[in-house]
């Protein structure tokens, strides 16, 4: 056994690394990540007896201790079983470069990852547009993110796609969001009438935001109609789909009961004049 475990299975440096340096190396790895996990379960409690701490918050701070714990341990090992860092890294640049390259996407997103944990300008429950999907922020991982759809579809997200391209986060500074809808009515209308009946039917909306007045404009002079656009604020960007299928009904009910007629595309044929067979 002394001998198995004293078998040098191979160099870095001067060092002879064998099973017994391994197996004490491996060690102090795990019991790194339980110090770690125990350290996270107790902050975890302390932070909620904090009602003034953000979840958000905690989670990030959470995970950055969980990074330093191994990185910590990881370092602690290896000079524990004599291995020197520097001739480790001298003797590896070259492995290092080649497998820097296999594992060059796999860096770049856990870099990511610890930018947007460190700013924290997307964090969990977050409501963001990416490629044009509406999607919320269930996970913050070291490599991904976790998304859920409205669809319910779950999207891994890689971080690097986050950090590098324009996304919009819906929640960020506050949740505010603006839902809006089009509709042409008839040039027989009297437009004074349509603007009342249209900030009525706003104002009566029960997810609007009561901070902020709806607002009506004359958008345009269509070939069919006379355009409107109905504006108002929600504070529910995830329902916001919700609330503009609500409004839409609501300007179509209250129009009717108006006798406002919603106008259609339609054509006027004029015939000058009707050709005569001749038998």
């Amino acid at each position: 056994m002394s001998e198995l475990l004293n078998r040098t299975l191979f160099t870095i440096g001067d060092t002879p690394v064998t099973v017994f340096s391994i197996a004490v190396l491996l060690a102090i790895v795990l019991a790194t990540f339980v110090a770690s996990r125990i350290t996270q379960r107790g902050l975890r409690r302390w932070l909620r007896t904090r009602p003034s701490v953000d979840e958000g918050a905690a989670n990030t701070t959470l995970q950055l201790i969980h990074y330093g714990f191994i990185a910590v341990g990881l370092a602690v090992g290896l000079d524990t079983v004599g291995v020197d860092l520097g001739a480790l890294f001298a003797a590896g640049a070259f492995a290092a470069v080649a497998v820097g390259f296999a594992m060059q996407n796999i860096m770049q997103n856990f870099v990511s990852g610890v930018i947007l944990l460190v700013e924290r300008t997307i964090k969990e429950r977050d409501v963001l547009e990416v490629d044009g999907r509406i999607v919320r922020v269930e996970r913050l991982g070291a490599r991904a993110t976790v998304a859920r759809t409205r669809q319910d579809e779950q999207l891994i997200i890689p971080n690097s796609n986050l950090i590098q391209a324009t996304v919009s986060n819906l929640t960020l500074a506050d949740p505010l969001i603006r839902v809006r809808t089009v509709v042409g009515v008839s040039y027989a209308s009297d437009v004074d009438q349509v603007f009342e009946v249209l900030r009525e039917t706003a104002a009566g909306m029960e997810a609007r935001d009561p901070g902020r007045d709806p607002v009506i404009f004359l958008k345009e002079f269509g070939d069919s109609s006379i355009v409107f656009e109905v504006s108002l604020w929600t504070r529910d960007p995830w329902r916001a789909h919700h609330f503009h299928s609500a409004l839409n009904h609501a300007v179509w009910k209250a129009l009717k009961r108006a006798g406002i007629t919603i106008a259609f595309p339609q054509m006027d044929l004029h015939v000058k004049e009707i050709p005569v067979q001749r038998g």
